[in-house]
């Protein structure tokens, strides 16, 4: 026992539990070298040799998540308590801010959104000061050219944007539905994507100070051995970072678990204010605070599963057949309709109508041809490579992946089931009738305002009259 890394023998003295030692009792922050330790009945077993254990880990995952090692033999077991009472109190701040409506969650956002940037930029100027960091970041932003080449790294890219900007979730749209009609959005996409890039940037520049720090402190040469994805981050990497401030640690922390719970809140604001606007849209009987409620509700219900002891497995399954994946197949639809459907020139009319700036040739090029080929390349991938789902290296149970191919049938079922049903409402006698009739514009379409209806259908006539048609249809929808 004695030979144990100090403190570390106090904490296993009397120890007879089946799992990990009592880990909250090394000091935060505290690397192990060399061994890892398994206790059972008071014997102490030895693995990896050459591994290392971060205290903040093993605290995250044995004394935070209570994880088991799968799901085969321990299961989801049942919430914990102190988690639950976290996501209640969560999901009441949400619908708080759903109930005062969508003016409110866009003052909220002043907030939700600046606040952030003060504890990244803290956190910058910590990291920068740590030995090692500057390799960790160095590291970061220097290109692998070769890697253009691997269709992982498009995937990756692509998933991302995904969820950074909240592209294909009817987020954007439902938000850009309350400006004005002719507001400059070009200006506004692109200030929104340039912040992005810059946020990604400053963030990466942080996590990865951090790693080379890490590296540094376990004499790894290879910083891409000490890169951790997913929770990791912002619960075991940014918290080691935090716990070598000398000063105030403790207030650090609490500032930064508060921006992880205003970043949290700030999207799901965005996605749950998406889906109560299309419900009300559709039946405005229903009063805006049932709705905000019901929605609150039945979020909260639907946390408890990853509560759970195993809600990380679920989350990780979740996320890919239930997000990742839908999004690639619904994204390739939605190009497809929005691009050669409705029409590239159309689209394009459109924003000369409303913003009058004529879209270049860059553009409607990545729209028609760019943009869906290459998510139709890297869903092939997706397709080729497919290999069963893991969390941490660890694979789920057969039950598991037939739910995760239902949730992802449930989701990309619903292009096919209501384009069925938009072509049997059509007027038409035949099918063919009928389909040629769920492709067309109905005749209202078009800005709400009656004296803007008049104008753009006044400006469609015009378009009609002094734009011929060039060549064949694919030459004219992105030449016209």
């Amino acid at each position: 026992m004695d030979l144990l890394p100090g403190g570390v023998g106090q904490c296993l003295r009397g120890h007879r539990s089946h799992r990990l030692a009592e880990w909250n009792c090394p000091r935060p922050g505290r690397i192990f070298r060399g061994t890892l330790l398994h206790v059972r009945f008071n014997q102490i077993t030895i693995f990896a040799p050459e591994s290392f254990v971060v205290a903040c880990h093993i605290h995250f995952r044995h004394t935070v998540l209570r994880e088991p090692e799968n799901l085969q033999e321990n299961g989801l077991g049942t919430p914990s308590w102190d988690l639950v009472l976290c996501l209640a109190a969560t999901w009441l701040i949400i619908g708080a801010i759903l109930f005062k409506g969508i003016r409110s969650s866009g003052k909220a956002s002043y907030f939700l959104a600046l606040f952030p940037y003060l504890i990244m930029l803290i956190l910058l100027a910590r990291a920068l000061t740590l030995p090692g960091a500057w390799r960790g970041i160095v590291y970061f932003l220097e290109p692998k050219w070769s890697e253009l080449l691997n269709p992982h790294v498009w995937y990756a890219a692509i998933t991302q944007m995904f969820f950074s900007l909240a592209i294909c979730f009817g987020t954007l749209v439902m938000y850009a539905s309350f400006n004005d009609f002719h507001k400059n959005v070009h200006k506004d996409v692109i200030i929104i994507t340039s912040i992005d890039s810059f946020t990604s940037i400053l963030a990466g520049c942080i996590i990865f100070g951090i790693l080379g720090n890490l590296a540094h402190e376990t004499n790894t040469e290879d910083i891409s051995q000490v890169v951790q994805g997913g929770a990791g981050l912002a619960f075991i990497s940014y918290p080691e970072a935090i716990a070598k401030f000398k000063y105030l640690p403790q207030l650090f922390a609490v500032l930064f678990f508060f921006m992880l719970l205003v970043l949290g809140i700030g999207s799901n604001v965005g996605m749950a204010s998406c889906v109560i606007n299309v419900i009300k849209d559709r039946f405005s009987h229903l009063p805006h605070w049932l709705l905000s409620a019901s929605f609150s509700l039945v979020g909260f219900l639907c946390g408890l599963v990853y509560m759970t002891p195993g809600g990380q497995f679920v989350l990780n399954l979740v996320d890919f057949y239930g997000c990742t994946f839908i999004a690639i197949v619904l994204a390739i639809a939605e190009l497809l309709a929005v691009g050669w459907i409705y029409g590239v020139k159309r689209i394009c009319s459109d924003i000369e109508f409303m913003l009058n700036v004529k879209t270049s040739f860059y553009w409607r090029i990545c729209w028609a041809l760019v943009a869906p080929g290459l998510m139709f390349l890297v869903l092939v991938y997706m397709l080729f490579n497919y290999e069963p789902l893991t969390y941490r290296g660890v694979e789920y149970p057969r039950t598991a992946y037939t739910a995760g191919w239902i949730i992802w049938g449930l989701g990309v079922l619903q292009l096919p089931i209501w384009a069925i049903y938009t072509i049997y409402q059509q007027p038409g006698k035949t099918f063919s009738s009928k389909f040629k009739m769920a492709l067309q514009p109905t005749a209202d379409w078009g800005p709400r305002q009656p004296q803007e209806l008049e104008a753009y259908i006044l400006h469609r006539k015009r378009q009609a009259e002094f734009k011929p048609r060039r060549g064949g249809h694919l030459c004219d929808n992105i030449f016209g």
